[in-house]
């Protein structure tokens, strides 16, 4: 794969390049008949987010920086935090489109949502998305501490007021962005019954504001090239805001390395690694990582939501690879 190029997707968040020649029309032609030929159950797929449900494997993070993955029960725990987080995951995006159906159908990509495209029924919405948010939070009283349940609660709270208003606003947005990819961690912890340590957490906060300003800054630059000046208003920011973004984005993901950095010199480092400064290794790693993240941000070749998009980059997985080893090896 090369680089800069993610996977082509058909599903209905994806973003063409807009860059790209071209009739776009004949683009958005191909999309809807392509989309006219889904089964109701692909629909579904796509209309629950499933490309997004890996971002809830984030609450294995805390077992895995403890080191005990091996801790009898704990895979088990995990397993189903991750479920009952897609449950509420997916039940939040339905919600989103629901309450953002009148913006969609004016949207030229969004407005291929199965519900805004009216290939779903909206009555049917209404009744799935209270549904799966019963489910995970009535299994999650059951089988994980109470502790979970608040901290899911907490996030279905944040991403629902995400989804009403806090997404209209500057920076709040994009820090809310990092705050609920945080509680997933925070989540893990309390299911695992472990403390999250200073640096975990102020590295999770740093390097998630940094892809949520590249999620917008894809969002804005797009908005840009198709000469949509009322999108680029749609989330508060105005098309000479891409050069400020970059540089929050580019200077919070830099922060993040020197969080990692300073990581290594702490003395409770010694206690988990028989060698930390190996970490050392994983520095240019993730200077690396999200230095080329922001280039091809700025080319506008990042097609999608950037943690989705890492997940499906070969070079991203090449680079992730080599973090776990630089971590095993540490170990």
């Amino acid at each position: 794969m090369s680089a800069g190029r993610a996977p082509q997707q058909d599903d209905s968040d994806q973003r063409p390049r807009t860059n790209v020649h071209g009739d776009q029309d004949e683009v958005n032609k191909r999309a809807g008949d392509l989309a006219s030929k889904e089964t109701p159950l692909r629909l579904w797929i796509r209309e629950i987010r499933i490309h997004q449900w890996p971002k809830n494997l984030l609450v294995f993070v805390p077992l895995l920086a403890s080191h005990r993955i091996g801790k009898p029960g704990a895979l088990v725990d995990g397993l189903i935090a991750f479920v009952l987080f897609n449950c509420c995951a997916s039940s939040a995006y339905i919600l989103n489109d629901l309450i953002d159906l009148s913006h969609d159908r004016l949207h030229p990509y969004r407005s291929r949502r199965p519900f805004a495209a009216g290939r779903l029924q909206i009555r049917t919405g209404l009744w799935v998305f209270p549904l799966l948010l019963i489910v995970g939070f009535a299994c999650a009283s059951w089988l994980l501490p109470w502790e979970f349940t608040v901290a899911l609660a907490g996030y279905y709270v944040v991403t629902t007021a995400y989804s009403f208003y806090l997404k209209r606003f500057i920076v709040i947005d994009v820090v809310t962005l990092a705050v609920l990819y945080t509680l997933r961690i925070m989540a893990g912890a309390l299911v695992f019954h472990l403390v999250l340590t200073f640096w975990m957490l102020a590295f999770s906060i740093f390097i998630f504001l940094s892809l949520a300003l590249a999620k917008r800054y894809t969002e804005l630059f797009g908005a840009r090239n198709r000469g949509d000046v009322d999108q680029a208003y749609g989330r508060g920011y105005y098309l000479e805001d891409l050069a400020m973004i970059s540089s929050f984005g580019a200077a919070s993901g830099y922060i993040a390395v020197l969080v990692l950095a300073l990581y290594i010199q702490d003395q409770n480092t010694t206690v988990l690694y028989r060698h930390p400064q190996l970490i050392w290794l994983a520095c240019p790693l993730l200077l690396f990582w999200i230095s080329r993240v922001w280039m091809l941000t700025h080319r506008g070749e990042m097609y999608d939501d950037p943690v989705v998009f890492a997940m499906r980059d070969g070079t991203s997985l090449v680079v992730g690879a080599l973090f776990g080893l630089v971590f095993w090896l540490a170990a």
